[in-house]
């Protein structure tokens, strides 16, 4: 019998499960927003996503349905239950990656360490809470915002006057800001049987809101780093009933504490280093979780991996017409395309260098990734 899973949304996480599904002999199928989607290859229809008809038509003869971002509507997905639709992350579990509000409410009732949060409605609210936790604060839309998209860093209301109009009376979320040594993320996967499967904490570094390099495990993490951020993890995976892949991206304090910052419920950013260098990575492994098979060996295949986005893309020519001196410059990099027409900015692809020496993997990684990228990544 063949296996179907169903992906809503055609951007590069869907496209990037195209290889482990053939590998597995499971077909894809994905419901893209245009046919020039970068999961075209696996696209069997092109439509809205936020229709209830369109999605159950999609759906009606998958085993499963999966997701390449959180942003489908609640009633949608509700819609696709009710017909009997297997749906993983259930809607339940998704709503805490939709909404951030949600988010923070739920982790704090699991006891979850998060930065000092509050909804507020008005200006008045968030200069209260602003003169309480020291007069600099972060604000988040709490929907929709990815990327650096939706968050703002603020030191008055009027700085987010827009947003309140915007809003309507609905609330915004405000934390307290962080000063923090650097961002981690750990990234779990689980089936619906409750197995899970933790890949090792990894380095986060951002470049305008946007991840631009994963160093994994994350560098000078003792075990106790380590370890909490597993906990951490399993928290919330268990707590929230996720299945398939999340991420937890997390502040490492300058006190060493950690901080919860954002939930992915699907594959991410920041395991895409796992593709290479691990012995399942995580777009194989979020397959297996929704399919609810038994769950493959997340442990590195070498002691070093880096990660580097390829943001924008080559300022003359194409993605592919450097491929000539990239390959022969670093023929032990895997290089990552997303079949994205280029823009400044842009997640085209990415590389992956991986090795028993940090310093040379990070060179080589970087190195590769500079004659891809027309903003290349210094330092």
């Amino acid at each position: 019998m063949t296996l179907r899973v169903g992906v809503i949304g055609g951007g590069q996480l869907a496209r990037m499960m195209i290889g482990p599904a053939v590998e597995l002999g499971v077909e894809l199928r994905v419901l893209a927003e245009a046919e020039d989607s970068s999961a075209a290859l696996a696209a069997t229809m092109v439509g809205d996503s936020t229709s209830a008809a369109t999605v159950l038509a999609f759906a009606k003869d998958v085993d499963v349905i999966t997701f390449d971002h959180e942003h489908v509507p609640q009633p949608v997905l509700e819609a696709l239950l009710e017909v009997g639709v297997a749906v993983r992350p259930a809607p339940a579990a998704l709503l805490h990656a939709q909404d951030k509000i949600v988010m923070r409410q739920r982790l704090t009732a699991l006891g979850v360490p998060v930065p000092a949060w509050a909804a507020v409605s008005t200006a008045a609210e968030l200069a209260v809470f602003l003169e309480a936790n020291g007069g600099r604060g972060v604000v988040k839309t709490p929907r929709g915002g990815y990327d650096g998209k939706g968050v703002r860093v603020v030191s008055d209301p009027s700085e987010v006057a827009d947003w309140f109009e915007a809003a309507a009376g609905s609330a915004l979320l405000v934390e307290a800001f962080v000063p923090y040594q650097r961002e981690l993320a750990q990234l779990i996967a689980r089936r619906p049987s409750g197995e899970a499967a933790l890949w090792p904490v990894v380095e986060t570094e951002q470049r305008g809101g946007v991840c631009a390099i994963v160093t994994a495990p994350a560098p000078d993490s003792d075990g106790a780093v380590a370890a909490q951020a597993a906990e951490i993890a399993r928290t919330i995976a268990e707590g929230l009933d996720v299945t398939g892949v999340l991420a937890v991206e997390m502040f490492q304090t300058t006190d060493g504490s950690l901080l919860v910052n954002e939930l992915a419920m699907r594959p991410h950013n920041s395991g895409h280093w796992s593709m290479d260098g691990a012995i399942t990575g995580q777009f194989e492994q979020h397959l297996r979780a929704v399919l609810d098979l038994p769950l493959g060996d997340p442990s590195p295949r070498e002691p070093w991996s880096v990660m580097v986005n390829v943001l924008g893309g080559p300022s003359e020519g194409d993605y592919t017409d450097h491929y000539p001196e990239l390959l022969a410059a670093y023929p032990d990099v895997k290089v990552h395309g997303y079949g994205k027409s280029l823009r400044p900015g842009r997640k085209v692809g990415h590389v992956t260098a991986v090795g028993s020496d940090l310093a040379q993997v990070a060179d080589r990684a970087r190195g590769a990734a500079r004659i891809l990228n027309s903003a290349a990544l210094e330092g």
